[in-house]
């Protein structure tokens, strides 16, 4: 049990940035940021990037982010915030009571975090940005597929059966793959056209009020 705990503590060396965090935790990236501005949980350090100092977090705090997650609504601020701090005071704790008839699995909450780490790392690396292709957009690995392109898809309503026709290089696990991604690396500014990420619609579908729909490719 021992080595098992030490494994999923060295998963979770590296820091986080809030998007990272947000995907990995399952909370919303305002939740995520929200949680900081109330201190439920402490940024780490971090070199400054220009003006602003980036937000960045330890995977200790992807744990209390994991619990947030399944606390917030069921227990008060100030609750919570001594439950993290009594777990920052004893990190090898496996269970810890919320109050006299709550006790929080904090084991199960590194495991999920740990697992979710895990699928994070393979999602980075399926993925490549060159700018030697599609002018740096970020591609799955060995292709010329857009990774935001594919999954802005999928939020416009195309199934994974379709994508899978259309892209046969890709299968389902990629597809898995490039939505934790996405959500951990989200496009900065308005979303692009699918025509600028490098996808254009397989199909075009035009209905007339007196010939039946027929489909153009």
């Amino acid at each position: 049990m021992i080595s098992q705990e030490r494994t999923i503590m060295s998963a979770t060396d590296r820091l986080y940035t809030v998007s990272e965090a947000a995907a990995v935790s399952g909370l919303a990236l305002k939740a995520v940021n929200n949680s900081i501005d109330r201190g439920l949980v402490t940024v780490a350090a971090a070199p400054r990037t220009g003006r602003l100092k980036p937000r960045v977090l330890t995977g200790e705090d992807l744990v209390r982010l994991r619990l947030e997650h399944g606390l917030a609504g069921k227990l008060p601020i100030e609750r919570r915030i001594d439950l993290f701090q009594r777990l920052s005071a004893t990190p090898k704790a496996r269970r810890l009571s919320a109050g006299e008839f709550l006790m929080v699995d904090v084991a199960a909450a590194r495991r999920d975090v740990s697992a979710r780490i895990k699928t994070l790392t393979e999602a980075e690396a399926a993925i490549a940005t060159d700018k030697a292709v599609m002018a740096g957009e970020p591609v799955f690995k060995g292709t010329r597929i857009p990774v935001h392109g594919v999954v802005a898809m999928l939020d416009a309503g195309a199934s994974e059966a379709e994508l899978l026709t259309g892209y046969p290089k890709l299968d389902a696990r990629l597809i898995g793959l490039a939505k934790v991604w996405v959500a951990a690396h989200p496009r900065r500014g308005r979303p692009r056209r699918l025509e600028a990420s490098g996808l254009a619609p397989t199909a075009v579908r035009r209905l007339s009020r007196k010939t039946p729909a027929t489909t153009e490719r």
